[in-house]
């Protein structure tokens, strides 16, 4: 499987903070708010993942994240000229893809909880869809999966006015290879996108859509705004304070999964002198948190 970080937008919901930078450059706590959408991915086990972004921010992203080789991973960059929909990521990323199954996070999504982490690796191999479902108290901000009692998938409603349930559908999802095909068949919405919500219904119509309700415990966050930015990243400094463990560390993920050896993990730490961040690289790869 491949994975697929959407990271372009103009994150206009943020201005002007966002004026000159990406949203998913920004920081939340202690690393780059794009960090955890990619840990996310790796945790799953991918290794190929492709970041899209706007023109301008891709040399940032570059300079970030480079190709990927420090961490075991290949990263390629790809462009989103304008803002047309979710479900665009895959005509674009079409050739990255090929015949493989493909996961596509947003970029300004944050999770971390037990319905998360290494559990994904069990939706990595279906050649359907799979979407995840967050119980939320103002579904009418979010696409909604309404269920049957039996916890079936019924219907998908993108911002509904009239209350459908509860179950809000996060922006992580897992298609068979047939996913590039069905977005480029898709029609612009009212709003002008190709709708994420309308992949999901066709799954849906074919009986190929299946719904992982995140348990009690898993924590999600929409960094699109001011307010969830800040209660993300207090959620973070709170949770590594008193664990002392990091969320979101790609290198400590990249040698927890073996892709690289501690030596390396330590020279990565080496290579940012006096970061917290790089000596808790460097004690990772000396045993201190085994």
């Amino acid at each position: 499987m491949k994975g697929i970080v959407l990271a372009g937008g103009r994150g206009t919901r943020l201005s002007p903070i966002t004026t000159s930078v990406s949203k998913q450059l920004l920081p939340v706590f202690d690393k780059p708010l794009v960090y955890y959408p990619i840990s996310t991915l790796m945790l799953a086990g991918i290794k190929e993942i492709s970041i899209i972004t706007t023109p301008q921010d891709q040399p940032l992203f570059q300079k970030l994240l480079k190709n990927g080789s420090q961490l075991g991973v290949s990263f390629t960059f790809l462009i989103q000229d304008e803002p047309k929909g979710i479900a665009e990521a895959f005509i674009i990323a079409e050739n990255f893809i090929e015949d493989s199954n493909v996961a596509l996070i947003l970029g300004d999504n944050i999770f971390h909880g037990s319905g998360i982490g290494r559990n994904l690796t069990n939706f990595t191999s279906e050649d359907a869809a799979r979407i995840m479902a967050f119980r939320v108290q103002n579904p009418e901000d979010f696409g909604v999966v309404e269920m049957d009692i039996s916890n079936n998938p019924i219907r998908i409603i993108e911002k509904p006015k009239k209350f459908s349930g509860n179950l809000a559908i996060p922006g992580l999802y897992f298609y068979g290879s047939d996913v590039v095909k069905k977005a480029k068949r898709l029609k612009p919405s009212e709003r002008g996108e190709l709708e994420i919500s309308s992949i999901n219904q066709e799954y849906l119509d074919e009986g190929r859509l299946r719904v992982n309700i995140l348990p009690r415990g898993t924590s999600w966050f929409d960094g699109g705004t001011a307010e969830s930015l800040h209660e993300a990243g207090e959620y973070i400094r709170v949770i590594e304070k008193r664990q002392g463990l990091k969320i979101g560390c790609l290198e400590e993920i990249s040698w927890r999964n073996g892709w690289i050896a501690s030596d390396e993990l330590r020279d990565l730490g080496l290579a940012i002198p006096g970061s917290e961040y790089g000596k808790y690289l460097v004690r990772l790869s000396e045993g201190e948190f085994n």
